[in-house]
């Protein structure tokens, strides 16, 4: 970086950070007004989460989920540094890295996302499996590997969560484990999916139903041991059996801001602008899971994948502006519908007035996600793995 150069720092290389780097490389900066772009991530690969449940039932490869940083930030100026956030400095303007690195930054961009609490119940942390990062994927895969190779003859699984992670997950691994799973959803309100659209709902029950999960509404998990767990139902208490248990309940924010004076809300998540600017701190910027977001209409912004795409949009504008001395544009956020998977050829869809359901809707999904890659290359290298998949298994069946 030159004396004269700016440079934007990008914390998190998740949707909301690397989306903001990409924008940010190809706004119209003149040579000598062009910034240093600088993002960090503690791993070295971006994660398509929505496409994580994939991952798990063998549709989906590593590489179309989940390519390299180095491979989507060739020829984009952007450099990247593979760490972990130590400290943020606010009145130096300075980010200390885990490699000992120092970044001094003139924007800063806080994406860090979150993590999954693991200290909600006792036993949680040391026998339940998070799900949300390739780690946990890969651990999950290993533990239905061990089951399914052994003479078991039922394998148990406890989805806890009823949200849209948990029934995407306990439908793929109901699927997959066939007649010998014994999933349950384990669920502490009175119905699933909670927020979503009833189209949605009724879809995923009915899968659910279809694939044989045991729904457990109004339950609660008290603790979970290495091979059994205790549901709590209306003041009964059941130790029942379970080989795993995937916890997919609560979102925390990433405990290296905790030190950070910043405006937080009851969950502790940043308060922003509707410019995505953090509230008193004009050259900071929150995007995603970790922002308490307002946008221009005053609707509460959901912390989805969905938002955090389009927070990068505005992110990577307004830090342009920012640096050129023009208008900042307030956020605008479209709720665009959403989509479940619920099985390796059925979803559900529902948004912009279409409501779908079983395969079209798969497809759609699949489509709206291709398109939503972050890179031409990346989106042509998956579409035509995905277009020469069904020739490739016919060749690979008649050979």
């Amino acid at each position: 970086m030159s004396d004269s150069q700016s440079r934007v720092c990008i914390l998190g290389g998740g949707f909301g950070g690397l989306y903001t780097a990409l924008r940010l490389s190809k706004l119209p900066w003149s040579k000598s007004e062009t910034p240093e772009i600088v993002l960090v991530d503690q791993r070295d690969r971006f994660l398509f989460s929505p496409l994580l449940y994939e991952l798990v039932s063998g549709e989906l490869q590593t590489w179309e989920i989940a390519p390299p940083f180095e491979e989507l930030l060739a020829n984009t100026g952007i450099r990247f540094h593979q760490a972990a956030v130590q400290s943020i400095d606010l009145d130096g303007r300075n980010t200390t890295l885990s490699t000992g690195v120092d970044l001094a930054y003139d924007r800063l961009v806080i994406a860090l996302g979150g993590e999954t609490p693991m200290d909600m119940v006792p036993g949680a942390t040391e026998h339940a499996i998070p799900f949300r990062d390739l780690e946990d994927a890969y651990q999950l895969k290993e533990r239905l590997r061990v089951l399914e190779a052994s003479d078991q003859d039922k394998i148990r699984v406890a989805v806890v969560g009823g949200g849209y992670s948990g029934v995407e997950l306990a439908c793929k691994l109901a699927e997959r484990l066939g007649e010998r799973g014994r999933v349950r959803l384990v669920e502490r309100s009175d119905d699933i999916l909670q927020t979503s659209p009833e189209f949605n709902r009724n879809a995923a029950r009915k899968v659910l139903s279809d694939l044989g999960v045991w729904i457990d509404l109004d339950t609660t998990v008290e603790s979970i041991g290495p091979d059994s767990f205790t549901l709590v139902y209306r003041e009964q208490r059941d130790l029942l059996p379970v080989d795993i248990v995937l916890w997919t309940v609560g979102t925390r924010v990433n405990p290296v801001l905790d030190a950070l004076p910043l405006p937080r809300n009851s969950r502790q998540q940043i308060r922003v602008d509707a410019t995505l600017q953090v509230e008193g701190h004009p050259d900071l910027y929150a995007v995603g899971d970790l922002a308490d977001c307002h946008d221009a209409d005053g609707q509460q912004v959901p912390p989805t994948a969905q938002a955090a795409l389009q927070q990068a949009d505005y992110a990577g504008w307004n830090i342009w502006a920012s640096l050129q001395d023009r208008p900042l544009l307030p956020f605008r956020y479209q709720h665009l519908g959403e989509m479940m998977t619920l099985g390796s050829d059925r979803a559900t869809l529902t948004g912009l007035g279409i409501q779908l359901d079983g395969e079209l809707a798969h497809v759609a999904r699949r489509l709206a996600y291709l398109y939503r890659m972050p890179t031409l290359d990346h989106q042509i290298r998956v579409g035509l793995n995905w277009i020469s998949k069904p020739i490739r298994d016919a060749l690979s069946i008649n050979a």
